[in-house]
């Protein structure tokens, strides 16, 4: 009786042990982990062990222009990273492009105007402006003749209808007394075919956004006006309601990036980043002493007054026939009151 006693105290002496080493090869595997073997369940020592979530995606359609700059130098700077985010940029040489990648879902949220906004909205879309960007057109001519926006009458300009640039241009001519009616317009959507066509004094004058202005300048072009001159800031960044209720604090981290990039480029070289630009944004090779890169600003909402005059102009030409209000297509999601 007593051999059968110690038989069973030596097998549950060797069960105690076994568990032991069980909880110390769990205690070994946590530490090597990051984790600590001294937590318990009920203090949250899981918790702290877990891995940060993983940085969610944020496409956006940009055009090559410069407003496109600070989002590149963010994801190739890893900013984006830093902030949890990833940003998937894509690049497309026309508003039409983009505004066929967008409404197919391929990206989340784009370079816009304001009056793609009005569109958008006309046709069922619901879709916000989350900020502002830098961007900027320059109207452009190589014809002696045109040293003035009056000198337009009864002259041909290239754009791209139905877009900010017929918007621009409108607010141009209405500054120089002169109406859309006054001038013949030629329709291009591709950004760099309108800057052949002015070369080749295919037309009088043209509406082209910066690497192009800067490219155009170099071929002996002459700017006659700019949005910056005419007061006009058509250029924001929108993404679909749907996508900012799914993804509310990756477009917050996305801005986070965006706000750190235009800190490194106040505080770095021009020359630093320039090779990135050129690549990215298509400056040639041969410009890079000339490129002026502008003294970019962190992300701000739209002003309210700049909505209203581009929806009342999408109004006066038929783009926008719903009683939509500015208020109506501005998000809070990153400046909220």
């Amino acid at each position: 009786m007593k051999r059968k006693n110690w038989k069973h105290l030596m097998m549950l002496f060797m069960l105690v042990a076994a568990v032991g080493m069980v909880a110390a090869g769990c205690g070994n595997n946590n530490t090597a982990s990051g984790g600590s073997n001294t937590g318990s369940a009920n203090t949250g020592g899981a918790a702290a062990t877990e891995a940060p979530a993983e940085a969610a995606v944020v496409t956006l359609g940009l055009l090559p222009s410069i407003d496109a700059i600070p989002f590149i130098i963010a994801h190739e700077q890893g900013f984006d990273k830093e902030h949890n985010v990833n940003l998937d940029i894509q690049t497309f040489k026309s508003a039409k492009d983009r505004d066929v990648a967008f409404q197919a879902g391929k990206v989340d949220g784009i370079s816009a105007d304001l009056v793609a906004i009005s569109i958008y909205n006309e046709a069922g879309l619901d879709v916000k402006i989350t900020s502002t960007t830098t961007g900027e057109f320059d109207l452009l001519t190589g014809n002696d003749e045109i040293q003035d926006v009056k000198d337009l009458k009864g002259k041909t300009v290239i754009l791209s209808k139905n877009t900010s640039t017929q918007y621009t241009v409108a607010m141009m001519l209405k500054q120089a007394g002169l109406s859309e009616a006054d001038i013949t317009v030629s329709e291009v959507p591709q950004i760099p075919t309108r800057l052949e066509l002015l070369k080749n004094k295919k037309a009088d004058a043209a509406v082209l956004p910066e690497p192009f202005v800067t490219m155009g300048e170099s071929a002996g072009l002459r700017v006659l006006s700019s949005t910056h001159s005419a007061g006009v800031n058509p250029f924001v960044l929108a993404f679909p309601q749907s996508v900012i209720d799914a993804k509310p604090q990756a477009i917050r981290d996305m801005y986070a990036a965006y706000n750190e990039a235009v800190e490194y480029m106040k505080s770095h070289d021009q020359a630093e980043y320039m090779d990135l630009i050129i690549k990215e944004v298509g400056y040639p090779e041969t410009l890079k002493d000339e490129i002026k890169v502008p003294e970019y600003q962190p992300a701000n909402q739209v002003d309210v007054k700049e909505v209203e005059a581009a929806f009342a102009w999408a109004r006066e030409t038929g783009l926008l026939t719903k009683n939509i209000s500015a208020e109506d297509v501005i998000s809070d999601v990153q400046f909220k009151n």
